[in-house]
């Protein structure tokens, strides 16, 4: 939680998503630590899933090229500590809760402990049923973290009041995805928020240009983006580090300024 919370106490948050072991593992593990180099805050790592229900089209294919070159959760976990021998950043893993049960919910967060992740993010727990991991994530002090939408509405106190870690505000209703334009009134969702707890909100879904990333680092307190660099990665393959690299770079810049 310590790590997490300096994250959002020395200025904006850029927050890149990554889908573990594509194209396979060995690259997966160089961009995260040259993405940490260029200023990425805080590492999101997505666990290749056959279902991602909340995933467009760029992340599945994603998640099927790590499946596909031979991915597994023990891998990923394996690789989180190597990286963290050499990185002090918070990394938080985006998976679903079908993993994390098969895998078994008490032995997922122990490991997650164990190799020194920070935080999941699990979209399809919604706030209701968030009893069924919650128990383990507290045990092994993993943040669980909490996603607010357009729709939530009503709900986006209640879901504030017992966040941790950050909530993840999702900008646009469908699925994840590089969209032109963001059309949502976050502010109106991060000050209900703020409301109800004062805790760090981080923007997710459809963001892609440093303008974009400028916008909402404007009314929130860190910027989450995804789909624009699994793009990198599908079309460099294994030389994808140096454009990602530079991605993250210019990304950070335009919501430092």
């Amino acid at each position: 939680m310590n790590r997490i919370r300096n994250v959002f106490a020395n200025g904006k948050a850029f927050i890149p998503f990554v889908t573990a072991g594509d194209p396979n593992l060995a690259i997966t593990e160089r961009l995260v630590l040259e993405m940490a180099e260029a200023g990425a805050d805080l590492i999101e790592l997505g666990i290749p899933f056959s279902d991602p229900v909340a995933e467009g089209i760029v992340i599945q294919k994603a998640d099927e090229r790590a499946l596909a070159a031979g991915t597994t959760t023990d891998k990923i976990f394996d690789m989180v500590r190597r990286i963290r021998n050499k990185l002090d950043i918070p990394l938080a893993f985006m998976t679903y809760a079908n993993p994390i049960f098969v895998y078994g919910a008490d032995k997922f967060l122990a490991n997650c402990s164990a190799c020194g992740i920070d935080a999941i993010i699990v979209p399809d727990v919604p706030y209701e049923e968030k009893g069924e991991l919650l128990p383990s994530c507290e045990k092994y002090g993993v943040a669980l973290i909490s996603l607010i939408a357009p729709t939530s509405k009503e709900r986006i106190g209640m879901i504030a009041s017992q966040a941790q870690g950050f909530v993840y505000c999702v900008s646009s209703l469908g699925v994840t995805g590089v969209r032109s334009e963001i059309t949502t009134d976050i502010a109106q969702m991060i000050a209900l928020v703020k409301t109800a707890q004062n805790i760090p909100c981080a923007i997710g879904f459809g963001i892609s240009t440093p303008e974009q990333a400028s916008t909402m680092a404007k009314i929130a307190d860190g910027v989450i983006v995804g789909s624009a660099i699994v793009k990198l990665v599908e079309q460099y393959g294994e030389h994808c580090v140096g454009p990602v690299r530079d991605y993250v770079l210019k990304m950070k810049r335009s919501i430092s300024a």
